[in-house]
């Protein structure tokens, strides 16, 4: 088609080019990789091609924001035990202090500790305990 037949040619100048008194169709054309509208006037692509596109799904229970715990394994407490001074036979490390909240058992202790600590797992106090140290826990997890 020649150019001087084409739509655009003939409502060069004319403001709203067909589509109305307020320009219906003004701020749509020629920006297809911007995702603006997504909310609004693109709503049903949303819903229909990418539901996932704002990821909120389901309900976050508060108490479940509350109720985090905070862990440590075995290996980082040794890691950590070895960067103290050793000025005591038996090093004291107190969790509760340092924002931990349960002791689990992955890894291996090598040198006896003292651990105060909220909670902590059965194979976590048996390793502590088979080192020479002890746990000092105030949950009903701790020992045996």
């Amino acid at each position: 088609m020649p150019t001087r037949l084409r739509k655009g040619r003939k409502y060069r100048g004319s403001r709203t080019c067909g589509y109305g008194k307020v320009g219906q169709h003004r701020d749509q054309g020629a920006k297809p990789n911007r995702k603006c509208g997504r909310h609004k006037h693109k709503w049903s692509y949303v819903i229909r091609y990418e539901p996932d596109y704002f990821q909120k799904k389901g309900f976050t229970c508060p108490k479940s924001l509350k109720q985090r715990t905070k862990t440590i394994s075995i290996q980082q407490l040794d890691e950590m035990a070895k960067l103290l001074p050793e000025k005591q036979a038996e090093t004291v490390i107190d969790l509760e202090n340092m924002g931990f909240t349960k002791l689990l058992g992955s890894g291996k202790i090598t040198m006896p500790l003292t651990v105060k600590v909220a909670s902590c797992s059965e194979s976590a106090s048996r390793k502590i305990k088979d080192a020479g140290g002890q746990v000092q826990a105030d949950s009903d997890e701790k020992e045996e």
